[in-house]
C-alpha cells in the first residue's frame, strides 16, 4: 500500500468516528467531510490541506471508481479531493466547483444508499458554493428530480434559477436560462396534458367541468409563456416546440404554425399522426382569417387527394359532417367564386379542388371555376376536373 493510500484510509478511519450529520448522509450513509469541508469553505475559515499534492491522483482514482461503479469507494475518495476548494491556483480553485459537482452528482445519483433528500442537500450547498454554476447545476437538479417523479419540486427548482441573476448577464447564462425556460414549460405542458385527460373524463354539464376547463385554460397560457420564446431564439428545440405546438392546436387552430405542425403530422407513417394533419387543415380553415391563406388550401388540396387515394374516404366523411352545414355558404358560395377568382386565380383554382372533392363537380364554385377562360390555369384546371370526377366523395352530377 502506497503512502497515499494509508494516510487516506487513516483519514477516513478517523473521519468515520464523528458521526455528524453531512450533506452526503442518510440511514446507512454517512460522509461527514463534506459537510465540514463546505463549511470551510462557507466560512472562509483555514483548515489543514490534507493530501495538498495528491490531488490529480486522487481524481484518477474517483474516475476509475466511477468506470468501475464502485460508488461507495468513489465517495471515499471525495474527502481528499474536496480540498481543491482551497487550492492556491486560482484556475483550479474556480473550475473545483463544477467538477465537485459532477462527480459528487454521478456518485449520488448511482449509490445504493443515496435518497432523493442527500441529493438536494448537496445540490443546494453546491449550488452556494459554485455561483457561476448556479444555473447549470440548477437544471441538472431538476431533471434529476423529474427522473424520480418530483414534478412539483423540479418545478419550483425551475422557477427559482428562472429569475436569478449574478452579475451581468453572460451569453452562456442566457443559453441556460433558455433551457430552464424550456424545461419548466415542459413540465408545464405535462401538467396541462394531464388535466387535459382528467377533463374527457368528466360530463361537460358537472360543475367541475366548467372549473377544470378554467384551470386547463390558464395552464396552457403559462406554458405558451415559458416557451414561446424559445421560437426566436437559434437552436434545435423540437421536444420543446412540439408541446407548445399540440397546445396551440387545442387552444388556437388558426395559428400559423399550424401548417408546419401538419406538414410534420405528414411526414409520419403512424396512421394516427395521418389523421391528425387532415383534422388540423379542416380546424385551421375553419377561421375566418385563413379563409385566403393560400398554402393551406393547397395543403388541404393535396391532403384530400392523398388521402383518399390510400383508401381513408372515412376520415374525410368524419370531418366533412361537422362543416356541412356551413362551409358552403362560409367557403364555396357562389360570390367567393366570382371574388376569389378575380383576386386571386391559383387561390381559386385549390378552393375549386376541394369543393370538388367534398362536394361534387355540380357545386356553383367549382363550375363557375372551371368555365373561366385562362391561358396559364387551363391543364391545371383540365387535371382538377379528372382528379375531381375520379376521388369525389359525393355521386357526381349533385348540385348544391
Amino acid at each position: 500500500m502506497s503512502d497515499f493510500d494509508e494516510e487516506l484510509t487513516k483519514l477516513a478511519l478517523a473521519e468515520d468516528g464523528k458521526r455528524e450529520t453531512s450533506v452526503f448522509s442518510n440511514p446507512g450513509m454517512h460522509f461527514p467531510w463534506l459537510q465540514e469541508r463546505i463549511e470551510t469553505v462557507v466560512t472562509g475559515g483555514k483548515k489543514k490541506r490534507d493530501f495538498a499534492q495528491t490531488t490529480s491522483a486522487c481524481l484518477s482514482f474517483i474516475q476509475e471508481a466511477l468506470l468501475k461503479h464502485q460508488w461507495q469507494q468513489a465517495a471515499e475518495y471525495m474527502h481528499s479531493y474536496l480540498q481543491t476548494l482551497e487550492d492556491s491556483d486560482t484556475y483550479k480553485r474556480q473550475n473545483a466547483p463544477e467538477v465537485i459537482w459532477k462527480l459528487g452528482s454521478e456518485i449520488l445519483f448511482y449509490h445504493p444508499k443515496s435518497n432523493v433528500e442527500t441529493f438536494n442537500n448537496f445540490a443546494d450547498r453546491m449550488k452556494n458554493i459554485g455561483v457561476l454554476n448556479y444555473l447549470k447545476i440548477s437544471l441538472q437538479h431538476a431533471l434529476y428530480l423529474i427522473h424520480h417523479g418530483k414534478l412539483e419540486d423540479a418545478n419550483r427548482n425551475l422557477s427559482d434559477a428562472e429569475t436569478w441573476r449574478y452579475g451581468e448577464k453572460s451569453s452562456s447564462q442566457e443559453v441556460l436560462i433558455n433551457l430552464v425556460q424550456a424545461y419548466k414549460g415542459l413540465l408545464q405542458y405535462h401538467t396541462w396534458s394531464k388535466k387535459k385527460t382528467e377533463l374527457s373524463e368528466i360530463d361537460k354539464d358537472d360543475y367541475a367541468y366548467t372549473s377544470e376547463t378554467g384551470n386547463s385554460g390558464n395552464q396552457s397560457c403559462r406554458t405558451s409563456t415559458s416557451i414561446c420564446a424559445l421560437l426566436k431564439t437559434p437552436g434545435v428545440w423540437d421536444p420543446f416546440v412540439k408541446s407548445y405546438v399540440e397546445i396551440l392546436h387545442e387552444i388556437v387552430p388558426s395559428h400559423p404554425l399550424m401548417l408546419e405542425f401538419h406538414t410534420l403530422l405528414r411526414k409520419s407513417d403512424t396512421e394516427e399522426h395521418q389523421k391528425l394533419g387532415l383534422s388540423v387543415l379542416f380546424e385551421f380553415l375553419d377561421f375566418a382569417g385563413c379563409t385566403k391563406n393560400i398554402t393551406a388550401w393547397k395543403y388541404l388540396a393535396k391532403c384530400l387527394k392523398q388521402t383518399l387515394m390510400e383508401g381513408h374516404l372515412v376520415w374525410v366523411e368524419e370531418e366533412w359532417m361537422s362543416r356541412r352545414s356551413w362551409w358552403p355558404t362560409f367557403h364555396f358560395s357562389f360570390f367567393w367564386a366570382k371574388s376569389d377568382w378575380k383576386a386571386d386565380a391559383d387561390l381559386a383554382c385549390e378552393k375549386a379542388f376541394v369543393v370538388g372533392i367534398l362536394l361534387g363537380k355540380g357545386c356553383r364554385y367549382f363550375r363557375y371555376i372551371v368555365k373561366q377562360d385562362h391561358e396559364t390555369l387551363k391543364k391545371k384546371i383540365k387535371r382538377m376536373k379528372k382528379c375531381v370526377k375520379k376521388y369525389s366523395i359525393v355521386n357526381p352530377g349533385v348540385c348544391t
